[in-house]
């Protein structure tokens, strides 16, 4: 990667961001620049808990802040091209013509863990751009995809009210590695079922269990408080 295309991530272009991103997914090599102060955040959690959209909601709360934040999206990959199929940068797509938003796709292309190959080196990248706030999305989960938990400090785990059934299988995965607890789409039957399951896990590990809504808002303020509270802890 040539010096000047790293400068220009570093000055806070966007494009050449975008440009270093592919070129890094082609498995070019990195010239050594180190890595940001900028703390990554982590969301991870089975399909369909509704993560991309409590995180499209967060983007909101976070730019009414007046902080910048970048999203890496880890997308299931397309059978036909390889590639991301695009549906977080889709549900993200309001965010697409403010410059304090930079949302990136990237493909798993069969990897398992809940990652993709290039995604600890995009994030050493997106961290020297100059943002407030890093957040990656990993592709839906299951129980033993614990990868995040290398990448990004705190991480956060969002489920929605039919996960109660899970919770003890998955004890020994993905649960354990939460340092936040979220059950999403609040407003439906179970979910309160469900905090009360989390809750027993959560207190053994000293994490919170919070609940939102993410269609409606509800919630959200709350878990950027706690996510708030627990970059201040992992900096100390």
């Amino acid at each position: 990667m040539e010096a000047a295309l790293v400068e220009a991530v570093r000055s806070g272009d966007r494009q050449a961001l975008a440009r270093a991103i592919t070129l890094i997914e082609r498995g070019e090599p990195l010239g050594e620049f180190g890595r940001g102060p900028v703390a990554v955040v982590g969301v991870t959690g089975p399909p369909g808990a509704g993560k991309s959209t409590l995180i499209t909601v967060l983007i909101e709360k976070i730019r009414e802040k007046g902080e910048t934040v970048a999203v890496l999206a880890v997308d299931p990959s397309s059978p036909l091209t390889g590639g991301a199929i695009l549906g977080d940068r889709i549900r993200m797509q309001t965010h697409i013509d403010d410059d304090g938003v930079f949302v990136r796709s990237m493909a798993t292309r069969g990897r398992l863990g809940g990652l993709a190959d290039a995604s600890s080196e995009a994030i050493r990248l997106m961290s020297v751009a100059g943002f407030d706030r890093l957040i990656v999305e990993t592709v839906g989960v299951g129980q033993s995809e614990v990868e995040i938990m290398d990448l990004a400090d705190p991480v956060v785990l969002v489920v929605g009210p039919s996960w109660g059934d899970q919770i003890q299988a998955d004890k020994a995965g993905v649960v354990e590695i939460a340092d936040l607890f979220v059950v999403n789409k609040g407003d439906r039957s179970g979910a309160s079922d469900v905090k009360r399951a989390l809750t027993e896990v959560a207190e053994a590990r000293g994490a919170e269990v919070l609940v939102t809504t993410a269609t409606t808002g509800d919630g959200v303020d709350e878990l950027l408080a706690a996510i708030e509270r627990l970059g201040a802890l992992a900096d100390t």
